[in-house]
């Protein structure tokens, strides 16, 4: 039986995705990997805050990831 329910994490990365690093994890529970990615382009949009160049999300239930991401400016 799979996963109940999906979270996504919210990862802060240096360009090119070099040495992402988990910065926050969204309180939500999906109950879909498909829910759980439709909800990331908000998610990223509320990740403007973190002071990295890059900004990715990835969906976890048991193991699995499925990512985007979003280059965003660093503030400063």
């Amino acid at each position: 039986m799979g996963p109940i329910f999906y979270v996504m994490a919210i990862l802060g990365c240096g360009d090119g995705q070099a040495a992402c690093q988990q910065v926050r994890l969204i309180e939500t529970h999906y109950a879909s990997a498909d829910a759980c990615t439709q909800a990331m382009p908000a998610a990223l949009m509320g990740a403007t805050d973190l002071s990295f160049p890059e900004v990715s999300a990835e969906c976890r239930p048991g193991g699995k990831t499925v990512s985007a991401s979003v280059r965003v400016q660093p503030r400063g």
